[in-house]
């Protein structure tokens, strides 16, 4: 376990070093339309599980067990309200199509949009203004709490959930104690690597939504 601690470690200090927090951000902002509009079901997966990559090469701390889960229990609970194709009944409970597809296309849609925010919002991210210091912290609150989120256990959830808002709060003191020198301090820059890292992952996304409409364009051309 050590071992792959170390190497999480090494490649959440590359990820710092290679990319800057605005570069970060505004990668993240370009590549949000592509996934939200794009309308075609396994792309929308396939860019999740590419948001998830990215994710780990960054060295963040993803638990599987968790994110399956919630992706199963939006599943489920869309499946409440049956639309289309009866594929086949359990108990009194009737899975449909419409009800399936349109399930697993909102949990992955929302899975994707947490590992993606994992990845291009970082604490270090600086907004100008008073409404850009509240979005900054509010970034800054969940990286903290999604990295420190598999310290709550069923066992103990109350006091666990107590313990992580202490640990918030403190904190939030010495990040406000440290302000003054990370202002003076000088501005992480992205470097070349970095820019072409990014520049991939900002067209991926995007050839995927391409691909599924070019048919459509060519035909409107034709």
């Amino acid at each position: 376990m050590k071992v792959f601690e170390q190497f999480r470690a090494k490649r959440q200090k590359t990820y710092e070093k290679l990319f800057s927090a605005k570069a970060l951000c505004i990668a993240g902002l370009l590549i949000m339309p592509a996934f939200l509009f794009n309308p075609f079901t396994p792309f929308r997966i396939l860019l999740f599980l590419f948001f998830w990559f990215l994710a780990w090469l960054c060295g963040k701390k993803n638990n599987p067990l968790i994110t399956i889960t919630v992706i199963l229990f939006i599943v489920a609970f869309n499946l409440i309200v049956p639309h289309g194709q009866v594929l086949f009944v359990i108990g009194g409970l009737r899975i449909t199509s419409g009800a399936l597809l349109l399930g697993i296309q909102r949990a992955v849609t929302l899975a994707g949009l947490i590992m993606l925010s994992r990845v291009t919002i970082r604490h270090d991210l600086k907004i100008p203004g008073l409404f850009g210091e509240l979005i900054g912290e509010s970034f800054r609150l969940f990286s903290i709490m999604m990295n420190k989120r598999q310290r709550i256990t069923r066992k103990n959830l109350i006091s666990d959930i107590d313990q992580m808002m202490v640990e918030l709060s403190n904190d939030s003191a010495q990040a406000n104690a440290l302000a003054l020198k990370a202002n003076a301090a000088p501005v992480s820059r992205t470097k070349l690597a970095g820019f072409l890292i990014l520049a991939v992952a900002v067209l991926l996304p995007w050839v995927t939504w391409l691909l599924w409409f070019w048919p459509q364009i060519m035909h409107f051309l034709g």
